[in-house]
């Protein structure tokens, strides 16, 4: 049986309670297109397991979501603006507010970008590498995974 939270739009998508635009839905995988798109073909991919974050779903519902995703995206890539193919597509998954998620439900987001005003817009800010402050960052994050800290 899959977690549910009755106060989550995503889960009252998925229960038929609100309505929406199906592409596809597997077992544990339900995709949709997106109402507020920032491009035509804007889709989700979500599980049907209530999780918050990313780390707080089953690995079941992980390992379906993946392939959904690529079917949306090749669907997409097909289909959108006729027979000419998207240039590139997007796949975003943002977990917690200052990361931008703004439905408390694991989502993919699948976004064609045919062009330079359509689609998500990324800036990457990069930073100089301290390459001693990774290596010590690199040691801390060894330890806990060999503790099992995580």
């Amino acid at each position: 049986m899959n977690r549910m939270s009755a106060n989550c739009i995503f889960c009252k998508i998925i229960k038929g309670d609100i309505p929406s635009f199906k592409l596809f839905e597997t077992e544990k995988t339900y995709s949709f297109l997106d109402i507020q798109p920032t491009a035509r073909g804007h889709a989700l991919v979500i599980p049907k397991e209530h999780g918050e974050k990313l780390h707080n779903l089953s690995d079941e519902s992980l390992a379906d979501l993946l392939p959904v995703a690529k079917k949306v995206a090749k669907l997409l890539d097909v289909a959108v603006d006729g027979a000419e193919k998207t240039p590139g597509y997007n796949i975003l998954q943002n977990n917690g507010r200052i990361a931008h998620q703004e439905v408390d439900h694991v989502h993919f987001h699948v976004i064609p970008k045919n062009d330079d005003k359509t689609g998500l817009g990324v800036g990457w800010p990069a930073q100089e590498t301290d390459f001693e402050a990774l290596g010590t960052l690199h040691e801390e994050l060894k330890e806990k995974i060999e503790k099992g800290n995580y």
